[in-house]
């Protein structure tokens, strides 16, 4: 479709912000309204839906005392509870756009007053987290509720076995409630429609150009749960979506550095460390084991559960330089799952099929050929700051090497981890990444964590093999 053609099916912008403002003062729980194609969608109408963006507190501190973390923590988390919870009452209709959103600001207003005073406490009281306490309305595209051909079917048979009609209407309900929350037609684009637009630095001298790979399996031990221990320890739920681990036997919402360093693993080489990213699910309308669950069906991530066919972790080197060795417990998070609505500073989604893997997604899920699967790279930050094994962001003490391979100045090129899982989707099949409720299981909001527990021994040899050039196992 042309460029021109395209524009004529748009509606123009102030309908849209005149639906929108509907939602907002009072038109009740979401609406999807049937709005001009979005970008990358064939020129049919696409529904729309509403989100809540609210500014991201934990993403502006950039110093929280070791005194503080704990409180600190158990506020961003209760945030992130304050902002699901908000979604959900927005997308059943429980309550209306403008007192939802005041409601919500004063619960954030508490939160943040209490997040504030545990920094005070501890002499780092910023300024300004105030002003992050009120929320808006975002529009998003929706799923079309014909996408969803179980629940619809099911509706259907319903009504064809003289099923009571509350029956129909809860089927229908449910129908509704799945397509709300995505992901969209517009989602998704055929991978063999996108021109290759992988680019590497070529290695200069003093490149260290080895690599140094763990073999962790596909978590056959059915390692699951809905917590994050870097950016939310201590609660339970913390992600409010699903985690896929391998490595690490017992990490979750509570696992200590002492207890990280005192389980077993699913790695070769006795690496101990943690590699956790969501599940992938396909929206086939069936109920998985976590239907009735926090980070599951109470969290809107619905839908079988896929396994992945493949687990490659391998760390690379530096085309510019040698490496440094990570310090044990170091913390790496890659991504960013709220970029739906934080935008896209620090989203690295990696989306494609095998076949194709010179041509990367980063805001669409991929279709794949016949024959084809599914791919999910996440190419972890390789420079470190050199003394922080985390920081108050868990962003601002590792950072990317430039286009050209290089560090910033004052950090140092670390092994990067490349995580690369691989998925048997069946053709045709809708699929989604599991996310926070009101991301609604956007691909840009894909995301990868790591927490380095090799034991020094074990990252001294892996730094070797890359700075000598070896390919190591």
């Amino acid at each position: 479709m042309s460029q021109k053609g395209h524009k004529r099916r748009l509606r123009p912008k102030h309908k849209l912000l005149a639906a929108m403002s509907a939602l907002v003062l009072g038109g009740g729980g979401v609406v999807i309204v049937a709005q001009g194609a979005f970008a990358g969608q064939d020129s049919r109408n696409a529904p729309v839906t509403a989100t809540i963006d609210c500014p991201d507190v934990g993403d502006k501190l950039e110093n929280v005392p070791d005194q503080a973390r704990g409180e600190v923590d158990a506020n961003l988390a209760k945030l992130d509870t304050q902002v699901a919870d908000a979604y959900q009452q927005l997308s059943s209709g429980r309550a209306q756009g403008k007192a939802l959103l005041g409601g919500l600001k004063q619960q954030r207003d508490k939160t943040i007053t209490s997040l504030s005073d545990a920094l005070g406490k501890a002499g780092q009281k910023p300024a300004g987290l105030q002003g992050l306490s009120a929320c808006v309305m975002k529009e998003a595209a929706a799923a079309d509720p014909a996408d969803e051909p179980a629940l619809a079917n099911g509706a259907d048979a319903a009504a064809k076995q003289g099923a009571p009609q509350q029956q129909q209407q809860q089927q229908q309900q449910q129908q509704q409630q799945q397509a709300k929350g995505g992901p969209a037609r517009s989602d998704f684009v055929a991978i063999n429609t996108v021109k290759p637009n992988v680019r590497k630095p070529a290695a200069r001298g003093g490149a260290s150009t080895g690599s140094f790979a763990v073999q962790c399996g596909r978590n056959e031990n059915g390692h699951f749960n809905p917590d994050n221990v870097i950016v939310a320890p201590g609660v339970s739920n913390g992600a409010h979506h699903m985690h896929d681990y391998v490595g690490n036997k017992t990490t979750d919402a509570f696992s200590t550095n002492n207890s990280l360093a005192q389980s077993g693993t699913t790695c070769t080489n006795g690496d101990q460390s943690t590699y956790y990213w969501p599940v992938l699910r396909l929206r086939d309308g069936k109920a998985e084991k976590d239907a009735k669950a926090p980070g599951g069906g109470q969290d809107a991530n619905i839908g079988t559960i896929l396994k992945p066919k493949q687990v490659t972790i391998e760390f690379k080197g530096s085309p510019v330089s040698k490496v440094a060795a990570m310090p044990r417990f170091m913390r790496i998070i890659t991504g960013d799952a709220k970029a739906l609505t934080n935008g896209n500073a620090n989203a690295n989604a990696s989306w494609s099929c095998t076949g194709f893997e010179n041509r990367q997604l980063k805001d669409k899920y991929p279709v794949c050929p016949k024959g084809s699967d599914v791919v999910r790279t996440f190419n972890f930050q390789s420079c470190w700051d050199g003394k922080n094994i985390d920081s108050a962001n868990h962003r601002t003490h590792v950072a990317f090497a430039d286009n050209n391979g290089n560090c910033k100045k004052g950090f140092k090129a670390i092994p990067q981890l490349v995580q690369r899982i691989v998925y048997s989707v069946p053709p045709g099949s809708r699929f989604a990444v599991d996310s926070f409720p009101e991301q609604l299981h956007k691909p840009v909001t894909d995301h990868g964590d790591f927490i380095n527990v090799m034991s020094n021994g074990l990252m001294a040899g892996a730094v070797r093999c890359i700075n000598d050039g070896r390919a190591c196992r």
